[in-house]
């Protein structure tokens, strides 16, 4: 193993924009207890599962319908 080593030439990951950020986001435990029973079911860590399912929303461009009821 050299004792240095030349990184002058070196170029950036071109695939650092595919990498996740992480985040801090609240959730209510309904949404997190769906999530956690359908990772049991197909043994996808649940936070995965929540990142495919808003992607997901993402490509097909859906859009959130709030409306208020009192």
């Amino acid at each position: 193993m050299k004792k240095e080593y030349d990184f002058s030439k070196a170029k950036k990951n071109p695939y650092t924009k595919l990498l996740k950020k992480q985040i801090t986001i609240n959730l209510s435990e309904e949404v997190l207890d769906y999530f956690k029973e359908m990772s049991d079911k197909t043994s996808i860590p649940y936070q995965t599962l929540i990142n495919f399912y808003l992607l997901d929303c993402v490509k097909s461009k859906k859009k959130i319908d709030i409306s208020w009821k009192l």
